[in-house]
């Protein structure tokens, strides 16, 4: 649709208001309703939202560590932008039109905290290198029959998932909510999510969904999406959806994959792809993989943010521990797909469901960028059989505290990202720490309470 029949269509919706929302450095959409009035009046020049959303963590508490805003700024508006190409209709509200923003500085430039703004970077990088990304992530996520009251009654223990047992890609589960799983298909492709496929994984109420191929922005405005939406969808089939990384220990965890190829600067060809060589990759997608293997330990915080994600990333559960690389190969970091120039492609599967999927997705592709600007050498081989006894090359950091303290340190972040936006992340990212340390858990009064 044209500008032109957007705002039409804003001001012709029986509602009268508009849904928009922005992204948090964890991912989380924050936003409100506005009268169609109000966003008429907005819609083509700089608007404003309160910059607390950078200033707390995903529970709402104010961190006490950050420059970019805090107690000391007094929580003022920040400028911020409508990007009216992210229009879509929300087709369980209505066809309620919706919009994503994204923040701003004073002097109208991209805001070094913004998520969205810092793909665009990553993007603009990848342009003035001649190539233009493409990417697509997938979810692995649980479903429990329940509410958000009665998750929160329980104590989020022992809560009845969708569907018992493991059943991974069943037809016969697919069935048994099926209602639930053809609005996931349905509903998402009218949202302008639109899947590849989805089945269940193996795991009691599990699901995974792969979203199609897209730009690199697109991709993680429905990456984003995705995530709330499926929230959305459940609740109204009386059903509570979760992307926590890992929800226990006995069960797989949720990975939330990021597929990425560069074409060159016309989009027409995939340059991973060599026909003429044996594994059918080329120079640029060897230096691309090393890049990605090189940065890895030094980003891992932007694959893996949350205490949760490194339960998940352990050995013998899908999830990689190494740093390796391999031709279809589900036990390494960096799967590679090349059956066919169109399908050449690499998997970064270190992502959780967990991640904020433009971090991810700048991340992926910067680090992939930064082999090649370096020209770095895939030295080791690619992995066959188990990648979680390949420990030559080196291993993930096993905590978030790890994970941080190597960003902070190491000047490679700085260049991906900027001082400003690397400052700001690690800041959340000790926070998070911080307050994973004050809490006493389960485990602790389990293995202490009576023979301690």
């Amino acid at each position: 649709m044209t500008t032109k029949e957007i705002l039409q269509y804003v001001k012709n919706h029986a509602s009268g208001k508009v849904k928009i929302a922005y992204v948090d450095i964890d991912g989380v959409l924050r936003g409100k309703y506005i009268s169609a009035k109000k966003f008429l009046n907005i819609a083509e020049k700089d608007t404003s939202f309160c910059d607390v959303i950078f200033g707390w963590d995903a529970v709402d508490v104010a961190y006490d560590n950050c420059a970019y805003t805090g107690w000391q700024t007094g929580y003022p508006d920040a400028p911020a932008r409508i990007d009216l190409t992210t229009f879509r209709k929300i087709p369980w509200e209505n066809d309620l039109p919706f919009f994503l923003g994204a923040l701003v500085d004073a002097a109208g430039n991209p805001a070094a905290v913004c998520p969205r703004q810092l793909l665009k970077k990553v993007l603009g990088d990848a342009q003035q290198m001649g190539y233009h990304p493409v990417s697509a992530q997938e979810f692995e996520w649980y479903n429990f029959s329940e509410t958000p009251q009665t998750a929160a009654d329980k104590g989020f223990h022992n809560l009845e998932p969708l569907t018992p047992g493991m059943f991974g890609y069943s037809i016969l589960r697919s069935t048994l909510k099926n209602s639930f799983f053809t609005d996931l298909f349905e509903d998402l492709r009218k949202f302008d999510v639109p899947l590849e496929g989805i089945h269940t994984e193996t795991g009691p109420g599990t699901y995974e969904a792969a979203i199609e191929y897209s730009d690199l922005i697109t991709a993680a405005d429905r990456a984003t999406l995705f995530k709330t939406a499926v929230k959305e969808i459940a609740y109204r089939h009386g059903i509570m959806a979760t992307f926590m990384a890992k929800i226990n220990e006995t069960l797989p965890g949720c990975g939330g994959h990021v597929h990425q190829s560069l074409m060159d600067k016309t989009g027409k060809k995939n340059v991973f792809y060599d026909a003429r060589d044996k594994q059918q990759i080329s120079q640029t997608f060897r230096q691309y993989i090393a890049g990605q293997l090189y940065c890895l330990p030094f980003i891992l915080p932007m694959f893996a943010p949350t205490i949760n994600s490194y339960k998940r990333l352990v050995e013998g559960a899908w999830a990689p521990t190494t740093l390796t690389w391999g031709i279809d190969n589900r036990t390494v970091a960096l799967r590679v797909l090349q059956q066919s120039a169109a399908a050449c492609r690499l998997e970064t599967r270190v992502i959780g469901a967990d991640v904020n999927p433009y971090l991810a997705m700048a991340a992926a592709v910067a680090s992939g960028l930064y082999g090649i600007r370096h020209q770095l050498k895939l030295v080791q081989p690619a992995q066959v059989g188990n990648g979680y006894l390949e420990t030559d090359y080196g291993v993930l950091p096993r905590t978030l505290e790890q994970a941080t303290a190597a960003m902070k340190a190491s000047p490679v972040a700085h260049e991906l990202f900027g001082e400003r936006f690397t400052g700001h992340f690690v800041s959340t990212r000790e926070w998070e720490w911080k307050q994973h340390l004050k809490t006493v858990t389960d485990w602790e009064l389990k293995r202490y309470f009576e023979i301690i």
